[in-house]
């Protein structure tokens, strides 16, 4: 039987090249991604290693806990502190480390990094081990800056150069003293570090004083856990936390490992999608070829061949099929995973040196991968055939399905597809978005599985509309409709591979459109402002960005917008500091009730947080600073809160004299004559032409908003293309085998007439209605998700509204028309070229 599976293999090399090349294209997809998230991992782990090279114990401020109306204020590292881990016994030395955020610019005034890894530190002293200097000397004074290699290289600074830079919004120019190498995992990613002397670095980052961190190396035969336990003797217990440089390194590279685990995941989903996709394909190859040798196995039974023996060939042939397309599917997942690392290389993401990684995990996974799925996707043919009495298999009274089976497939489908749109819609109900994720994922797959399994007889009725369209091609469009519905099952199974990847295309499609008008929205209602200006990594902006922007001519009216932590009946709040007198004209907040009034103790109170303390207007409270100083203040309004504006707003008058260290997350502006590219031009002049700071209208703000969506629809469309290619190969799979089995037929058909353009109309027809009929099952699937996916999202975005993309609907089923038509293009030249003699001829 084994050498019968193996002939098997050989004698219908083309017909299975099609199932080789589905595994092998979802195999390549996972092991491409465990080869590039293993070797981006590893890089970074080692790398990081290398970082805590000269830390053998962090000493860091121990967080403190705010109890009843009293809040806590986190101890500080002060010089004190560093001389007494200096004086403990088994250190060697002692470092005091202040870092912080600081924007560098190229010589072409834009920022260097991107805004979250662009950092700043200090230069311990003359020598700093941390950073070994490779050209010039130590930064000294406000006037002196070092900075990292990569940063100075892709820049094009060096030593003696002036640099333009940024820590909270005004423009700095110091000098390149010195450029230094560094392990650190920021750069490496792609950021920039400015090192300054460590008083000006902590005059800069507003740490006069104090330091973030110190690291305390050990003297020699002194451990990392002994120097740890002298270092909890000797400092003030409940002000500082100790952690070794090997636990140090061990958190980060599983952080990183983590971080690398989500990517992997998302990508692992995608290729699963890919060979979920692969299944129909492969359980139609077998299911046609068991059909095809149906005299052939019942022979083999009618000679001793067991039921077993028959299942065990097909298994045996499918063992043989999956592992040649795992094996080359793992080759070929080499390839992709150097090429990715490769291409993040070339877009100048910075990934540390390392070697490509193929683990023995990865190996194993992608041939189980390939074997398992082609075996499982084969098991049902094959033991249908098995199930077949050798007697009717020749006679072929087997081969219509028996009404009992298609009641008791049409009953569970409808089971299947009622229980999917209940607990979906039961989700919609859900109040809270996050509860409601699991049952509508469950409703989604519940969903799809049984409108796979009702496909069969939804292809009758959807194919038949087609019907008056394709009488418009005469017979070969006559034939086309019958041929497509002459065999549901398999017409069902290669729909719905391509229904599958619609399906996922148009949801997505769906609910990035409607949360981007959700965006636009808000952002419209919101603001009356005609700009925002904010630091490029969210940051704090100093308190003068918006004394400078008063000033600039033809500005109306500024705010700046601050925050700061405060205890209101024992809860922490946070209140936002604004300028009572203008806010009112630069927002467009819809009150529910009172006036719009801040200043002096009235304020304003969003709906959530009023609800959530009880208050309405005329309400009172006490609330206590920053400085455990306290003050009654009384809601004047109360107003609708969205996710651009919420929270307890008060006049930075009363707020500022309570904060240590003021500061303006953003600062509003409008001017007199609106918007406009001469406006925006003095506004950024003000500032200095400064790279760290952003200036945005309101379509500024919903372009960047919408870039993240564009960014993340591109690469699930990028993504789920691998999907779609899958669903081409079924398609064409399909219709190859078809016409093989239809030989005789196609034959006679010549033989009364029918030439060979109208053989090639009927496939190609065939396969344009098969195609259409996926497409439209996928679309509506996919309408149906968006808009139930939208009722989670509305439930924190509130000016979300369900937005349909006809346009691009639209465009999704003409590509799957297109598939239909290119699919069609070997099948039906096939076809037209058969021998009608031949063919006549042949069984």
């Amino acid at each position: 039987m084994f050498r019968t599976a193996l002939r098997n293999v050989f004698a219908h090399k083309a017909r299975l090249l099609m199932t080789v090349l589905a595994v092998m294209l979802g195999v390549a997809f996972v092991s491409g991604t465990l080869v590039f998230t293993n070797t981006i991992s590893d890089a970074f782990q080692k790398s990081s290693a290398k970082g805590f090279d000269q830390v053998d114990v962090a000493v860091t401020p121990k967080a403190a806990e705010s109890k009843g109306d009293r809040l806590a204020k986190d101890p500080k590292l002060t010089q004190a502190t560093l001389d007494r881990a200096a004086k403990t016994p088994g250190a060697a030395s002692a470092v005091g480390v202040v870092s912080g955020f600081a924007a560098v610019a190229d010589k072409d005034g834009k920022l260097v990094g991107n805004g979250f890894s662009t950092q700043g530190a200090n230069y311990w002293g003359d020598h700093d081990p941390r950073y070994p200097l490779t050209s010039g000397k130590a930064p000294s004074g406000k006037g002196e800056v070092a900075l990292d290699s990569q940063t100075a290289k892709r820049a094009g600074y060096k030593v003696g150069d002036t640099v333009r830079m940024s820590i909270d919004g005004p423009v700095l120019t110091p000098t390149v003293t010195g450029i230094f190498t560094t392990e650190d995992g920021n750069v490496a990613a792609g950021g920039s570090l400015a090192l300054f002397d460590t008083a000006t670095a902590q005059q800069l980052l507003h740490k006069q004083g104090s330091y973030d961190e110190i690291d305390v190396k050990a003297a020699a035969g002194t451990s990392q856990a002994a120097l740890q336990s002298a270092l909890d003797k000797a400092l003030p217990k409940g002000q500082a936390e100790t952690t070794t440089g090997k636990k140090l390194a061990d958190d980060q590279a599983e952080q990183i490992s983590s971080s690398m685990s989500s990517m992997k995941s998302s990508l692992l989903v995608f290729a699963g999608i890919a060979l979920f996709v692969g299944v129909f394909i492969i359980a139609n190859t077998f299911t046609m070829l068991v059909a095809q040798r149906t005299k052939e196995l019942a022979l083999m039974r009618a000679v001793g061949a067991s039921r077993r023996q028959v299942t065990r060939s097909v298994l045996a042939e499918a063992f043989v099929v999956g592992a040649v397309a795992a094996v080359t599917g793992l080759a070929a997942g080499i390839g992709i995973g150097a090429g990715m690392r490769s291409l993040m290389g070339a877009t100048d993401a910075q990934i540390p040196d390392g070697p490509l990684v193929v683990s023995p995990g990865t190996v194993v996974t992608s041939l189980v991968v390939g074997v398992v799925i082609t075996m499982l996707a084969a098991w049902l043919p094959g033991r249908r055939a098995a199930k077949i009495p050798p007697v009717a298999a020749m006679s072929s009274v087997h081969a219509t399905a028996t009404t009992r089976s298609l009641v008791v497939r049409n009953t569970i489908g409808a089971l299947f597809a009622a229980a999917g749109i209940a607990s979906s819609l039961y989700a919609t109900t859900m109040s809270d978005g996050t509860s409601a994720q699991a049952p509508l994922g469950l409703g989604a797959g519940l969903l799809v599985i049984g409108v796979f399994v009702l496909t069969p007889l939804l292809s009758r009725p959807l194919i038949a509309a087609a019907g008056p369209v394709l009488r418009v091609f005469g017979i070969s469009g006559k034939l086309a409709r019958q041929n497509a519905v002459r065999n549901p099952r398999r017409t069902a199974a290669t729909a719905s591979a391509l229904m599958i990847g619609l399906t996922l295309i148009t949801g997505m499609t769906v609910i990035a459109g409607s949360a981007q008008q959700a965006i636009d929205k808000m952002a419209s209602s919101a603001l009356k402002a005609d700009y925002v200006v904010s630091m490029a990594n969210m940051n704090s902006l100093s308190p003068e960005v918006a004394g400078k922007l008063a000033e600039v001519d033809g500005v109306t009216a500024t705010s700046g917008l601050s925050n700061s932590p405060s205890r209101i009946d024992g809860q922490t709040e946070f209140l936002t500091g604004v300028n009572g007198a203008t806010i009112g004209s630069l927002t467009d907040l819809k009150v529910d009730s009172g006036t719009f009034r801040i200043g002096g103790r009235d304020v304003v109170v969003d709906d959530k947080t009023a609800k959530d303390h009880r208050w309405r207007t005329g309400s009172t409270f006490t609330t206590n600073f920053e400085d455990g100083k306290k003050q009654q203040l009384t809601v004047a309004g109360v107003y609708e809160g969205n996710d651009m504006m919420r929270g307890i707003m008060l006049d930075s008058a009363v707020l500022t004299p309570h904060v240590t260290d003021p500061s303006d997350m953003q600062v509003m502006v409008k001017t007199d004559g609106g918007t406009s590219a001469a406006a925006k031009d003095r506004i950024e002049k003000a500032l200095g032409d400064n790279p760290a700071i952003l200036v945005q209208d309101k379509q500024d703000i919903s372009n960047a908003i919408s870039k993240m969506f564009t960014l993340m629809l591109n690469m699930l469309y990028g993504l789920l293309a691998m999907a779609v290619v899958v669903a081409v190969l079924g398609v064409i799979n399909t219709l190859a085998m078809s016409v093989f089995e239809r030989s005789q037929e196609i034959g006679m058909l010549r033989a009364i007439g029918l030439d060979r353009k109208g053989i090639k109309r009927m496939v190609r027809l065939e396969s344009l209605v098969i195609s259409l009929f996926g497409g439209v099952l996928g679309v509506g699937l996919g309408v149906f998700f968006g808009w139930a996916a939208g009722k989670l999202m509305a439930t924190t975005l509130t000016t979300y509204e369900l937005v349909l993309p006809w346009g691009r609907i639209g465009i999704f089923l003409a590509l799957a028309a297109l598939v239909g038509i290119l699919a069609a293009l070997w099948p039906a030249r096939r076809a037209a070229r058969l021998n009608m003699l031949a063919a006549i001829k042949s069984e």
